[in-house]
């Protein structure tokens, strides 16, 4: 049995990822069915022994991964190999690399990978400068700003739905009223439950379902496409191609392109394309986005209020939705659209541009989100799902909400007692 490669996932702080990296680092960002870190590990069959981040993200990290984080190894010549969370795809350069060779994006000169000894790595850490040859890549291969989500989707999502496929465990035959098209390919996991009334179309592409999700009367899925563990497709949804739902997602109304994180719903009627949703959204009844502008230009975003205007490379985006967001019913979000993590907008003009987090929107102005009703708010959503907010998490959310409002909370973390947050006006 060949020996696992030792691996650490870091993150170099070289891009303004948005709200994608609010409350994770880049390797924690699901870029197509599984999240950039699940695929590189099954791809180069990794034993993570550590994670690299900046120290704002080190608790919540920690909290999350159950590896030692900023933490060197052990002084040895055992090799490692450390990789770029923000390099989603698992490169065939990345794999052949020696001990003492570093790949390069040659565009940026950013670090994609390098294969050093555990010893070297400590070095390096620290700030030193180990001997390392330099293998340089002309492609574009790393994340440098908030909708680059979409210009590694489809590719993401094939690489996904063929791994996962090879490994998940298959139903002898198709459930009983269920209609299937095409010959792409068709996996359902036995614990799954998919209603009779079903139109499961592969002819562009294949469909997972995974375990405990549920698919009622009525749904069309076009492949490719991926259905996470615990999630529920509502009657008459049409899941177009190059879609993944993560887990415990409730969806419907008609989804295409577009990547949910996890734990969010949309489960309503209304158009949702080329979009990434961050957990614990909430889209209201007959939220409808943009992915095409009029003029079929190439869209234009800012990553942050305080950044440029910047090309994003693509025709086709929708919104890209940091996590804790609500929309009221009827919103309508334009094209391009990055919405900060905790916002609540309830106006009836359209959603559009770049909005700060923690923005609570109506048509009385813009106003910050109280922390205080935010936090409440946010530990009763995560409490319906059968999740208890972390201090870790309570603390990032605190923290990130005095970088982006300029309000000292005041909190004392951790172990202050929560009370005094319950029915605070918003």
């Amino acid at each position: 049995m060949t020996e696992r490669r030792k691996s650490i996932l870091f993150n170099d702080a070289h891009a303004n990822l948005g709200p994608l990296t609010d409350l994770r680092p880049p390797h924690a960002i699901r870029t197509g069915a599984m999240t950039t870190a699940e695929r590189l590990t099954r791809a180069f069959d990794l034993e993570p022994i550590g994670i690299v981040v900046p120290n704002d993200l080190k608790e919540l990290t920690q909290d999350q991964s159950g590896v030692p984080v900023n933490e060197p190894p052990e002084e040895s010549d055992d090799p490692v190999l450390m990789i770029n969370g923000r390099c989603p795809l698992p490169i065939e350069a990345i794999g052949q690399l020696k001990v003492g060779e570093v790949l390069i994006e040659a565009s940026t000169k950013d670090m994609i990978a390098v294969c050093l000894t555990s010893s070297d790595v400590r070095v390096l850490l620290s700030g030193g400068n180990p001997e390392m040859n330099t293998i340089e890549l002309d492609d574009t291969v790393l994340m440098r700003s908030p909708w680059d989500w979409r210009a590694f989707r489809d590719r993401c999502i094939e690489y996904d739905l063929q791994s996962i496929a090879e490994t998940m465990p298959k139903v002898e035959q198709a459930p009983e009223g269920i209609m299937i098209l095409g010959d792409q390919g068709v996996v359902i996991h036995p614990e799954a439950d998919v209603k009779p009334g079903v139109i499961l179309n592969a002819e562009l592409g294949p469909i997972v379902i995974e375990e405990n999700a549920t698919v009622r009367p009525g749904s069309i899925i076009t492949g490719p496409a991926y259905i996470g563990p615990g999630s529920t497709v509502l009657e008459q949804a049409n899941i177009k191609p190059n879609t993944a739902i993560g887990p415990v997602c409730k969806v419907a109304g008609e989804i295409g392109g577009t990547i949910f994180q996890g734990y969010a719903n949309k489960a309503h009627a209304g158009h949702l394309g080329d979009s990434w949703i961050g957990e614990w959204s909430n889209l209201g009844a007959d939220t409808t986005n943009s992915n095409l502008l009029n003029t079929y230009a190439e869209v234009t975003a800012r990553a942050s209020n305080d950044s440029k205007l910047e090309k994003t490379g693509q025709t086709f985006l929708g919104v890209t939705m940091g996590d804790h967001t609500k929309t009221a019913i009827g919103t309508r979000i334009m094209t391009g659209a990055i919405v900060g993590t905790g916002t609540m907008f309830a106006a009836s003009t359209p959603m559009s541009g770049t909005i700060d987090a923690f923005s609570w929107i109506t048509d009385s102005g813009t106003k910050s989100f109280r922390l205080g009703k935010f936090v409440d708010i946010s530990m009763s959503v995560m409490g319906r799902r059968g999740i208890k907010q972390s201090q870790a998490y309570s603390r990032r959310l605190t923290i990130l909400h005095e970088q982006v409002t300029g309000v000292n909370s005041g909190m004392n973390w951790p172990g202050k007692p929560m009370e005094h947050l319950v029915n605070q006006d918003s």
